[in-house]
């Protein structure tokens, strides 16, 4: 490794660790702000947006164990890391992101708090900033990521009804 990849390589780190760090302190903070009652909430869509949250809980657990080694906070391809295109990795590209995005959008209607709602547009931002730089990496590392991301959304899985033949 020459010593601009190197320094690369550790300016690629401390980017992706800070990343990790203002996600962490946005989740933080989602978790930790009072609630208020800047809106009414029927009970319903509170008990709705307890099981959207623990739903999120769900996907970002079995996505993280699809994973296996390759797991890592950082948005770097460990050593371990393989290209996963299974599991939920087929529906989407980030679904431990998409996981923190149900979690977020059911703390945030439950809190029923206008900066809590804030944070949350924050910590959407920050994922899909974070998203955008872990490709260019995986792209980096792995030949077929293009094609992968070509067919696979995001976040949000397209479920997409067959087409009816005329």
């Amino acid at each position: 490794m020459t010593a601009h990849e190197d320094s690369r390589a550790k300016a690629d780190r401390r980017l992706a660790w800070s990343l990790v760090a203002v996600q962490f302190a946005l989740i933080a903070a989602i978790v930790l702000l009072p609630g208020r009652a800047d809106w009414p909430l029927p009970e319903w869509v509170q008990m709705s947006a307890t099981v959207v949250v623990w739903c999120g809980v769900v996907v970002m657990a079995v996505a993280g164990v699809g994973l296996g080694r390759g797991l890592t906070a950082a948005p770097i391809p460990n050593a371990h890391a393989r290209l996963r295109t299974g599991g939920l990795y087929r529906l989407v590209r980030h679904p431990i992101y998409t996981g923190l995005l149900l979690f977020t959008t059911g703390e945030v209607v439950s809190s029923r708090s206008v900066h809590v709602a804030l944070v949350g547009a924050l910590l959407v931002a920050l994922l899909t900033i974070k998203a955008r730089w872990e490709e260019a990496r995986l792209r980096e590392r792995f030949a077929d990521y293009d094609d992968y991301a070509r067919r696979t959304p995001r976040f949000v899985p397209s479920f997409r009804l067959p087409r009816a033949h005329m």
